[in-house]
C-alpha cells in the first residue's frame, strides 16, 4: 500500500502552528480544502507538502470551486503580516480572505455579464425620479456595464437588468478586453503639473504626496492610474472610511466609465464583497477601491497602489490581525516593485519622518487647485465667555452671519449623543456604564443612556438613584444636543447631522452628498466624520467645538491627531471661491497647536513635535509592541504581565516597562492592562518579541480561559 500524500493546512485556530492532513490527491499551495478538527469540520487553506509523524492523518477534502488555487504572492503578504504583527498564519489568512471563501462550502463565483442599451432603449426617456435608476441608466449611456459594476450603483441591479432586458431596453454583449475611456480630465495648475511630473511611474519608489487641502491630489492619483491602466495593469487604492467611497468611486467612474472597477468594505454583503475580490483576483476588475482590508486583494497585474488619507487611524486594525494597511501597502509595492503614493493634508509623523530621511520621495501642493485661498482660521478664547449651549457669541454669530448671506455652515463636535454624560447637581452622581469604565451617553430622542464601547443601554432615571434628587442634568454636549440648538438658533434652516447615529450605511452618505450638492442643506452638524476628506463646494464657515481633551490625554499621539483633525476639518471651508472661516472654541488659545493651526503650518508643527518625540524618546524614533491582557479580576491581567515581564530575557537596546492599567481599564465587565516594550532598532525588538511568543502561552495557562492576551505591534494608541 502506498504512502497518503500528505498536505500542510493553515487552520482559522488561534494556535500557531499548521496541521498535517492526508489527501486524495497532491494539492497545490493555496488551495481550499474541507478538514476534520476535533468534533468540526473546518475550511483549510494547503500552505504546502505536510511530513510523517507517528500519527494517523485525517482526510483533507479538496472543495469544488471553480477558482484555481490562491497566489504564492498573496500567501507570501499574508504570511509576511502574520509574522510581522504576530498573529497564528492561519488567523491571518482566514482574515485575509472574504467571506465566501473562509467557509466549508465550494465557492462558485456568479456570471458577470455584460449590459448595453439597444438602440430602442436610447430612444426611450431615461427615469427621472429613483435616483439609482437614473444612476444606473446614466452608466449605460457611458458604456457597456458589467453586472459587477452595476450592482455598486443599484443594490437591486440584477432585478433591474431583467426588466429593461424584459422590455428590449437594454441587451447582453460578449466581454471583451475594454479599451480606456477617460471622461473630462481638468487642466493641471504649474504646481500640479510639477508635481504629476515628480511622481513615480515605474518601480518602487514610495512617494508622499503632501498637499494641502484642496490641492489637487486626487486629480494626481486620477492621472497615474490613468498611465498605469493604459499600460495594462491593475490599480489599488486605498481609503480610509467607508464614508469616502461614494465620492471617490462617482469621481473614477466619471473618469474611467468602462473600466471594470471592484468596491470592497467590511460593511458590503458578504457576497457581493466575495464577488468583487475573486473579480480583482481574476484580473476582471482593473481598478478596486477599498478600506484598509483591500491591501489584502489579490492582484495579478498590480501596476500602482495608493493611501489616500494616509495619516488615518482607521487604517490600523485594532483586533485580530492588528496590521496597518498604509505599511502593509508599502511593503506590498516593494514585493511587487511598483510605485506607492501616500497622500494626506497631515501625513502621519512617521511617513513625514521617512520623507526628511530619504526613504520617501517628498512631492509639495501648497495651493489650492481652484486658486482659492485657505480659510482664515479664528480662535475664540471661551474662558470669560457665557456659552449657550456649547456655542459662544462668536460662534453664533458666524453661523448666523452665514445663514444671512446664504452659505453652508458646519459644526464639528466630535461625540455623538445628546450630551456626554447625565449627573445628579445634588450629591454629584453621573450615570455610569456597569460594564465599563465610562460614563453612559444621554440619548434624548431615544430617551435612553447608551455606552458607544459595550453598547450597553437604559432608561433615563427620573431622579437621581443615589440620592433621590429629580434634578438630573445633561454635562456637556454632543451632536444632538448641538443639532437642537441650532434649530433654535437658526429657524427654519435645513440641518443635516452625521454622526454613527445617522449614517450607517452607504446609501445614506448618498443622500447627503446629493442633498448637499442640490442645495438642500444649510448647515451640517456631525463628528469626526466631517473630516475624512468630504469635498463640499458652497461651504463657508466651520465652528469647532470642545477640541481642548486632546491636548490633555496620556496618548503621546494626542496633539498630533488633534492638529490633523482640526486642519482637516478647517479644509472643508472656502473651497468653491467663497472665502472660508474657521472658528474654534478653546480654552488655551496661546497653545502652539492652535497658532501652528492658524498659520496651517503643519511643516513647523511636525518639527516640533518630531524634536519632542526625538527627545523623549517615542516613534517614529523607536519601536513599540505592546503586549494586552483582561480577565474579569484586575488582578489577574496585572499579576500575568508582571510574570512576562520578570520572565523576558535581557536584550540590549530593549526596554519592558512596567505593566499598568490600560486608558480604559474596564470594557465589556472587563478589566485591563498592557505592558509596553520598546527599542531603537527593529530586531531586538523582533528577538523579545520571539521570546514573548515562546514563554506568554505557558505563563496564561495557570489563569485558565478567563484571561486573554494579544499582542499589538507598532501600536497608534497607548
Amino acid at each position: 500500500m502506498s504512502d497518503p500524500i500528505l498536505l500542510r493546512v493553515a487552520l482559522d485556530v488561534p494556535l500557531a502552528r499548521e496541521f498535517d492532513y492526508a489527501a486524495p490527491v497532491s494539492l497545490p499551495a493555496g488551495s481550499r480544502v474541507e478538514v476534520p478538527f476535533g468534533p468540526r469540520r473546518l475550511a483549510g487553506i494547503v500552505t504546502g507538502p505536510g511530513e510523517a509523524g507517528d500519527f494517523t492523518p485525517r482526510e483533507a477534502v479538496p472543495l469544488a470551486d471553480e477558482l484555481p488555487p490562491l497566489p504564492a504572492d498573496w500567501l507570501a503578504l499574508v504570511r509576511f503580516a502574520a509574522g510581522y504583527y504576530a498573529c497564528p498564519f492561519g488567523q491571518a489568512l482566514f482574515t485575509a480572505l472574504p467571506p465566501a471563501l473562509r467557509e466549508t462550502r465550494a465557492f462558485v463565483p456568479h456570471a458577470d455579464p455584460v449590459y448595453r442599451l439597444t438602440p430602442a432603449g436610447r430612444d426611450i426617456p431615461p427615469p427621472t425620479r429613483a435616483a439609482r435608476q437614473c444612476a444606473l441608466f446614466a452608466a449605460l449611456q457611458a458604456s457597456d456595464l458589467p453586472l459587477s459594476a452595476a450592482r455598486a450603483l443599484h443594490p437591486q441591479a440584477a432585478r433591474q437588468l431583467a426588466d429593461w432586458l424584459a422590455t428590449g431596453r437594454v441587451e447582453t454583449v460578449e466581454r471583451g478586453a475594454p479599451a480606456l475611456q477617460t471622461g473630462p480630465r481638468p487642466a493641471l495648475t504649474p504646481e500640479q503639473d510639477a508635481a504629476l511630473a515628480a511622481l513615480p511611474e515605474s518601480g518602487f519608489a514610495p512617494a508622499l504626496l503632501f498637499g494641502v487641502t484642496g490641492s489637487g491630489k486626487t486629480e494626481l492619483y486620477l492621472r497615474r492610474i490613468e498611465a498605469t491602466l493604459a499600460a495594462g495593469r491593475q490599480a489599488l487604492v486605498l481609503v480610509p472610511e467607508i464614508n469616502l467611497t461614494p465620492q471617490l468611486e462617482a469621481r473614477f467612474r466619471a473618469r474611467f466609465p468602462a473600466t471594470p472597477m471592484a468596491i470592497l468594505t467590511s460593511h458590503q454583503p458578504d457576497r457581493a464583497r466575495s464577488e468583487a475580490w475573486v473579480s480583482a483576483w481574476q484580473g476582471r476588475a482593473r481598478l478596486v477601491i477599498g478600506t484598509r482590508l483591500a491591501v489584502f486583494t489579490p492582484l495579478p497585474d498590480l501596476g500602482l497602489i495608493v493611501v489616500d488619507e494616509e495619516h488615518d487611524a482607521s487604517f490600523k486594525q485594532q483586533d485580530g490581525l492588528r496590521y496597518s494597511a498604509r505599511d502593509l501597502a508599502v511593503w506590498r509595492a516593494h514585493q511587487a516593485s511598483v510605485p506607492v503614493i501616500l497622500g494626506s493634508a497631515t501625513p502621519s509623523l512617521e511617513s513625514w519622518q521617512h520623507a526628511r530621511d530619504g526613504r520617501y520621495r517628498l512631492i509639495e501642493l501648497t495651493r489650492r487647485a481652484t486658486g482659492a485661498s485657505l480659510p482664515e482660521v479664528r480662535l475664540i478664547d471661551i474662558r470669560r465667555l457665557p456659552l449657550e449651549d456649547g456655542l459662544s457669541p462668536p460662534a453664533r454669530q458666524a453661523l448666523v452671519g452665514a445663514r444671512q448671506r446664504g452659505e453652508i455652515s458646519m459644526v464639528f463636535v466630535n461625540r455623538r449623543g445628546y450630551a456626554p454624560a447625565l449627573a445628579c447637581a445634588d450629591c454629584g452622581w453621573i450615570a455610569g456604564c456597569p460594564h465599563c469604565a465610562v460614563k453612559l451617553v444621554l440619548h434624548l430622542r431615544e430617551r435612553r443612556l447608551r455606552c458607544h464601547h459595550c453598547g450597553h443601554n437604559e432608561a433615563i432615571p427620573l431622579a437621581c438613584p443615589d440620592c433621590g434628587n429629580p434634578d438630573i442634568k445633561p454635562l456637556g454636549q454632543g451632536t444632538q444636543r448641538i443639532e437642537a440648538a441650532l434649530h433654535q438658533l437658526l429657524p427654519g434652516s435645513r440641518i443635516r447631522r452625521i454622526d454613527r447615529d445617522t449614517v450607517s450605511h452607504r446609501d445614506a452618505w448618498d443622500d447627503i452628498y446629493r442633498e448637499v450638492h442640490a442645495g438642500e442643506v444649510d448647515v451640517l452638524v456631525g463628528t469626526q466624520m466631517l473630516a475624512k476628506g468630504h469635498d463640499f463646494p458652497a461651504l463657508s464657515t466651520v465652528v469647532a467645538l470642545n477640541v481642548d481633551g486632546g491636548l490633555y490625554s496620556p496618548d503621546f499621539r494626542a496633539s498630533e491627531m488633534l492638529f490633523a483633525q482640526l486642519l482637516q476639518v478647517a479644509g472643508r471651508a472656502g473651497r468653491a471661491g467663497i472665502p472660508g472661516t474657521v472658528w474654534v472654541q478653546t480654552q488655551l488659545p496661546e497653545h502652539p497647536l492652535y497658532q501652528a493651526l492658524v498659520r496651517h503650518d503643519y511643516p513647523g508643527f511636525a518639527a516640533s513635535l518630531l524634536q519632542e518625540r526625538q527627545e523623549t524618546g517615542f516613534p517614529p524614533f523607536c519601536h513599540q509592541f505592546v503586549l494586552r491582557a483582561d480577565a474579569p479580576q484586575r488582578s489577574d491581567a496585572m499579576e500575568f504581565l508582571q510574570q512576562i515581564s520578570t520572565t523576558l530575557p535581557l536584550i540590549d537596546g530593549v526596554t519592558v516597562f512596567d505593566p499598568m492599567p490600560a486608558t480604559l481599564t474596564r470594557l465589556e465587565g472587563r478589566e485591563r492592562a498592557e505592558l509596553l516594550v520598546q527599542a531603537d532598532r527593529r530586531p531586538p525588538l523582533r528577538a523579545m518579541l520571539a521570546a514573548l511568543s515562546e514563554y506568554a502561552p505557558a505563563l496564561a495557562k495557570p489563569f485558565g480561559r478567563h484571561l486573554r492576551w494579544s499582542i499589538d505591534v507598532d501600536p497608534c494608541g497607548l
